[in-house]
């Protein structure tokens, strides 16, 4: 898979969320397309949800919405110990890539309060701070487990406390964030938001906490945009990912998960809409790989 495909641009979102006068990424999005037909392969893929009612699902599995988050939290524990080695597999390794073009197109600055949701073993927040050492930056995540994998590697490398320069660490729940109103600069989450029981409310507490000209950016697995590549992906990701989670991690069910909630996640326009309608302005995607993943990202005014 390569890392980017062909170029990849900006779409930029006006109202609607429509993509017709602007720079296409990979390959068109068919605005024409009825929900639930690009990204998914015959017999493969159930419809996605209908927005707000993602918490319904773990995967393809049905679900009482309470249940979603515990579910997650045992999920992410028991991969926490081999996260990279998850994104590696999910990814084929161009996750690293993935990270350090998101974090280049956040641009972080120096003396920045910078907030990184379900970022619990700090790939994210390692580059911010590497990006502007001076900036202030917070990781908050779901799982403990999580959490402690990213205050390891902290200590390893001697950014554990904000207060000397390094990072903070909290366990907190996205859709109530512990954080007050209007205090944070910049919002990021990378592969976390198609794992949220209300993506909706997430969003609206990612605008609570950001400052009047904060931004917000998602780095998340999207829906692919090339019908060959797609069913490349499919076929990998489905027949061949669940085993390889087995062997290298010995755990096929979460890994199983994980490809079956890519499915259940709205895909690049949708989620352009829902950002719109939780409150940010400027809203844009970029695909990455031909939407094997994608950046949205926003402003709040």
């Amino acid at each position: 898979m390569p890392a980017g495909g062909a170029p990849s641009g900006l779409l930029p979102t006006g109202a609607g969320c429509g993509y017709g006068a602007g720079i296409m990424s990979d390959a068109r999005i068919d605005n024409g397309a009825p929900s639930g037909a690009a990204g998914q392969s015959a017999g493969t893929n159930p419809p996605r949800p209908p927005a707000g009612e993602e918490g319904r699902f773990f995967g393809f599995r049905e679900i009482d919405p309470t249940e979603k988050a515990p579910l997650v939290q045992g999920v992410f524990g028991s991969v926490a110990s081999k996260y990279d080695v998850m994104n590696d597999l999910m990814s084929m390794g161009v996750h690293r890539l993935w990270k350090d073009m998101f974090v280049d197109h956040v641009n972080p600055r120096a003396g920045e309060a910078l907030l990184d949701v379900a970022g619990g073993t700090g790939d994210i927040a390692f580059r911010l701070k590497k990006k502007a050492p001076d900036a202030a930056v917070t990781v908050c995540d779901l799982t403990e487990a999580m959490v402690r994998v990213g205050r390891d590697r902290a200590i390893d490398q001697g950014q554990v406390q904000r207060e000397a320069g390094g990072i903070d660490w909290t366990v907190g729940n996205a859709e109530t964030l512990p954080f007050t109103s209007r205090s944070m600069d910049a919002y990021t989450i990378a592969f976390g938001l198609r794992n949220v029981t209300h993506i909706d409310k997430a969003l609206a507490e990612a605008r609570r906490v950001l400052k009047p000209g904060g931004r917000f950016f998602c780095l998340e697995f999207s829906h692919v945009v090339i019908p060959v590549l797609r069913d490349l992906y499919d076929a990998y990701s489905f027949n061949l990912l669940p085993k390889l989670g087995q062997m290298v991690a010995g755990d096929r069910d979460s890994y199983q998960y994980l490809v079956e909630s890519i499915r259940r996640f709205p895909e690049q326009q949708a989620l352009c809409r829902r950002i719109e309608a939780a409150g940010f302005t400027q809203v844009k995607a970029r695909n990455l790989s031909g939407g094997i993943a994608c950046i949205h990202s926003g402003w709040r005014i």
